[in-house]
C-alpha cells in the first residue's frame, strides 16, 4: 500500500476536525484497508437509522484522557505494513487483506502490550478474553490444527470439526462471516494455515 497516496481523515485515527480517535474504533487495522472499501463502508453506515441513544462524554481516566497523548500511542501501534509479508499467493494475500484489515481479527485473537496495542510478534496467537473469562483462542497453526477446508466451514456453519457449535461473541463473527462469498472464506482460511 502506498503510504504517499492521498487517505480519507478518519482512516489514521483523526477527525474531520485534527483531533485523535480513541482506539475503540479499530483503525490500527482499518488503516489498511483500500480507499474504496472506507467509502463503501462509510456509505453503508449512513443507510442506518440513527440511534437514540446520545452521546457520552469520555469516561477515561489520566492519563488516557488526554486526547495529544494518542498521539503518541499511534507512533508505537499505528503501522501501514501488514503482518505477514513476503511471496504469497493470490489467495493467501486476499486472505491477508480480508483478515489484517476488512475482518480486523487481531484486535481479539492477538495479546496486547502495557498501553493496549496488538503484539504483532505474537500475531493471532490467542488473547485474553477482555470479559475475564477464559481465553480467546490460537488460531495460528500452532493452535489450531484444522484443515483449510475446517476453517472455511467453520466460518459458513459455525461448527466445528468435532461437531461443537461457535459461542460468544465469535457467534456474530461467523453470522458475518457466512454471508462472505465461499471464496472469501477460502481465502481467510488459506491465510490462516499460512501463518508462522
Amino acid at each position: 500500500m502506498e503510504s504517499a497516496r492521498f487517505r480519507p481523515r478518519g482512516h489514521p485515527g483523526v477527525s474531520p476536525d485534527g483531533r485523535h480517535y480513541y482506539p475503540a474504533f479499530p483503525y490500527t487495522t482499518y488503516i489498511h484497508m483500500e480507499d474504496t472499501d472506507v467509502a463503501d463502508l462509510f456509505a453503508y453506515m449512513q443507510t442506518l437509522p440513527v440511534s437514540d441513544t446520545p452521546n457520552k462524554p469520555h469516561d477515561v481516566g489520566f492519563p488516557f484522557n488526554i486526547r495529544r497523548g494518542l498521539g503518541l500511542w499511534k507512533l508505537l501501534y499505528l503501522d501501514e505494513s501488514f503482518v505477514m509479508t513476503g511471496e504469497m499467493s493470490e489467495q493467501v494475500t486476499q486472505g491477508r487483506y480480508l483478515v489484517e484489515a476488512l475482518g480486523h481479527c487481531a484486535e481479539c485473537h492477538t495479546p496486547r502490550g502495557p498501553f493496549g496495542g496488538l503484539q504483532r510478534d505474537a500475531w493471532l496467537s490467542g488473547a485474553p478474553n477482555p470479559s475475564g473469562k477464559g481465553r480467546i483462542p490460537n488460531i495460528t497453526p500452532a493452535g489450531l490444527d484444522w484443515s483449510a477446508d475446517d476453517i472455511a466451514y467453520y466460518l459458513e456453519s459455525g461448527l466445528t470439526p468435532d461437531f461443537d457449535s461457535v459461542g460468544g461473541t465469535m457467534a456474530s463473527v461467523v453470522d458475518n462471516m457466512s454471508q462472505l462469498p465461499e471464496v472469501d472464506r477460502a481465502a481467510i482460511a488459506a491465510y490462516l494455515k499460512a501463518l508462522p
